[in-house]
């Protein structure tokens, strides 16, 4: 920082990092630069260094500035959806014969990508409880390129010391990648915690209002930022400009919704951990989760996210997410509005069969930031 520049706080750089008025018309708001390709200032003269959509789009470049920025690093890529920032992200890191820790609890999307894709190309990984660190390292093998952890985990809630995680993949030459798609990075910053890069489904709670599909990867070192972005442009699965301008839009109100998204949901915990039809509530912020002190310490407050076990058994559980009327069925999560799935027969269903498989019973909800009174009220007629 020089002297002339002021310490900004973190809901200043949601809404200006990346994002000053464009130089041209004042507009405030960065434009959507719908364009496939730039006009060069004679042979291999790029004009602010644009030459074709794919490689740099101006939108694009905003939104990633202002992702870097968020996290603490170094340089941010946006992609078209979560998985594509995955995807590339370990082809970069990864070669055939490599191997990769995973975690027991994760998007099934995620194992689905490891299990069914990676393995092909010849990427060898194990399953551990991150939750334990003895489990991580006993995973490990001489040929382990990353450990990767998601905190809070999707969807047991479960909660991983990132600090401690961050220390066990070093000692191995290991990188550790987050997925912080849960916490958003209002709620926790990662790389400040020793990891290596972060990725999100920016779908979720960086767009938050259910209308756009993106991911994003966050690199804590300028080197990595450089082979991922060289990566980034060779495989492809870039945020389009309008997409990238709708995440971009969302991220300036990720403070204040992150904040009713807690706040809510913690409401919403207290309520399912007294009810006689939950045998056991999964949530952070609920001082009885084994989490909940790491929790306390590494996150500004513990997120929108809530699973629930119905006592019924699955059927009954299934009937709560067929009951519920102002939480809406569907997958996916951390838009202003409230969801709530079955994550076994619905999000995870690609990992039945395997160690990520969810219990039977489980209800997912996403917080919304509705009247608290009306949600409470819609999951107490649910549980009948």
């Amino acid at each position: 920082m020089t002297e002339h520049q002021l310490p900004q706080g973190f809901e200043t750089l949601a809404i200006h990092a990346g994002q000053e008025a464009d130089p041209q018309t004042g507009a405030v708001v960065t434009p959507i630069y719908q364009v496939s390709t730039y006009k060069q200032d004679g042979v291999g003269g790029l004009r602010g260094g644009y030459e074709y959509s794919r490689s740099a789009n101006p939108t694009r470049t905003a939104l990633e500035e202002c992702l870097a920025a968020l996290e603490g690093g170094a340089r941010g890529l946006a992609f078209a959806s979560g998985l594509a920032a995955e995807d590339t992200l370990l082809r970069t890191i990864l070669k055939p014969g490599d191997h990769i820790v995973i975690p027991n609890d994760a998007y099934g999307g995620t194992f689905r990508l490891f299990a069914k894709v990676l393995t092909r190309w010849g990427v060898e990984f194990s399953v551990a409880n991150t939750q334990k660190l003895d489990d991580v390292r006993a995973a490990l093998r001489p040929n382990t390129r990353a450990v990767w952890v998601e905190t809070p985990s999707n969807p047991l809630l479960g909660i991983t010391d990132l600090a401690g995680l961050a220390e066990v993949a070093h000692g191995a030459g290991a990188l550790l990648v987050v997925d912080n798609t849960f916490a958003s990075p209002y709620l926790q910053q990662p790389i400040a915690l020793g990891a290596d890069a972060v990725v999100h489904s920016t779908t979720k709670y960086m767009g938050g209002h259910s209308d756009v599909v993106g991911g994003a990867l966050v690199l804590a070192e300028a080197g990595l930022g450089e082979e991922v972005a060289y990566h980034q442009n060779a495989m492809g699965a870039v945020s389009g400009p309008f997409d990238a301008w709708l995440v971009l839009r969302g991220i300036k109100t990720l403070g204040v919704r992150m904040d009713r998204h807690s706040s809510n949901a913690e409401k919403v915990a207290e309520l399912l951990a007294s009810h006689p039809k939950v045998s056991q509530v999964l949530y952070p912020g609920l001082p009885e989760h084994p989490g909940h002190d790491i929790a306390a310490k590494q996150m500004k407050a513990f997120g929108g996210m809530v699973s629930f076990r119905v006592a019924g058994g699955e059927e009954a559980a299934v009937e709560v997410c067929n009951r519920a009327r102002l939480f809406t069925l569907g997958e996916s999560l951390g838009g202003v509005e409230s969801l709530i799935e079955h994550p076994g027969r619905m999000t995870h269903a690609s990992a039945a069969g395997s160690p990520l498989e969810v219990p039977a019973d489980l209800v997912r909800v996403s917080v919304g930031i509705e009247s608290i009174d009306d949600l409470l009220a819609d999951l107490t007629q649910a549980l009948g």
